[in-house]
């Protein structure tokens, strides 16, 4: 059976199936729906939803109690996925808790998010307290903002009303802002509404800062290079400290006390192990390489100098989460 995970368009392994407790049909729609992630190892993760998955499903639901009680609405999301909230809603307000899955660090989980809904001619979505600005303009961004006008549209049909002003604030949300990146960007008095897929991935996806802390205190840890290197390195190393290093790659092996895979895309990797792998060779980048022949030698060359070089295990990936080369583990 192939299955894809639809967030992330990740072709899962059928050795990762197989490993998997759960009967293949009953694992095949608990990832289709989006709200779960498996790993190498067969277990399940479960993501949880976004600042503009949660302030969608509190639109909606404020509108939909302009006629009545709601305890419970569907939403959609920018991955063309639906995404089903528990919601309190009466009387035009709408209350909805952040879920954050099985992520344990995420700063805004539990979060309350509000919606007051009026009657309007039109579609009105405003920014009331605990939702940042930048220079006057609230910090709902593009996608999620989309995501909640057509969650709206949805009530208004169900409803059969031809608009409404939504104002939506974050009761916790200045206080919560100290927590997040948002002062550093400049974005004052609260917080951001965000998400891209309308999925929060169930790991911390802000260890992209060199924290040699964490690594010194971690007995199993994959430095990667980059945010795919992240996702996929979560996904194929569980009970992994996954860091985000960029090209720190030495930094953080001198850093790291335990067991370390350096795990990611191989243009960091091997151009930190083999400096010179481009010259002569007629492409300007690794990535031009590996497109043109996955098989050069010279890819295996680097590798084998990225191991001997670290003395630990070295998985180049490819874009869709696939393993191009794996070192192995040391001798």
């Amino acid at each position: 059976m192939k299955l894809i995970d639809p967030v992330n368009k990740f072709n899962i392994p059928q050795e990762w199936v197989k490993r998997a407790s759960l009967p293949p049909e009953e694992l095949k729609e608990k990832l289709s729906s989006g709200r779960y992630i498996l790993l190498s190892d067969g277990s399940l993760l479960r993501r949880g939803y976004t600042t503009g998955t949660t302030a969608a499903a509190a639109a909606k639901a404020s509108v939909l109690s302009l006629e009545k009680e709601v305890s419970e609405v569907s939403v959609p999301t920018p991955q063309g996925l639906r995404a089903c909230l528990p919601v309190t809603a009466k009387n035009g307000k709408a209350s909805v808790r952040k879920d954050s899955g099985d992520h344990a660090f995420d700063v805004t989980g539990g979060l309350i998010i509000i919606a007051w809904a009026e009657e309007n001619d039109s579609i009105v979505i405003k920014a009331g307290k605990g939702i940042g600005s930048k220079k006057g303009i609230p910090a709902i961004n593009p996608q999620p903002l989309r995501q909640i006008e057509d969650a709206v549209k949805e009530a208004l049909v169900e409803c059969g009303l031809n608009g409404a002003k939504i104002t939506i604030s974050v009761p916790d949300g200045e206080k919560l802002a100290n927590k997040t990146l948002n002062s550093q960007i400049g974005i004052k008095g609260g917080i951001s509404i965000l998400g891209t897929t309308g999925f929060v991935e169930p790991w911390n996806e802000h260890l992209g800062e060199m924290k040699e802390e964490l690594i010194k205190n971690a007995d199993k840890v994959v430095l990667t290079t980059g945010r795919l290197g992240m996702r996929y390195s979560h996904m194929l190393f569980p009970g992994y400290t996954v860091i985000l290093i960029g090209s720190d790659i030495s930094r953080g092996l001198k850093a790291a006390k335990g067991e370390v895979i350096i795990s990611g895309l191989p243009g960091l990797i091997l151009k930190w192990a083999s400096p010179g792998i481009l010259n002569n060779s007629g492409y300007l980048t690794v990535r031009d390489m590996i497109d043109d022949n996955p098989y050069n030698p010279l890819i295996d060359r680097a590798l084998g100098q990225a191991a001997e070089l670290s003395g630990k295990r070295v998985v180049l990936l490819n874009r869709n989460g696939t393993i191009l080369r794996d070192s192995g583990e040391p001798e």
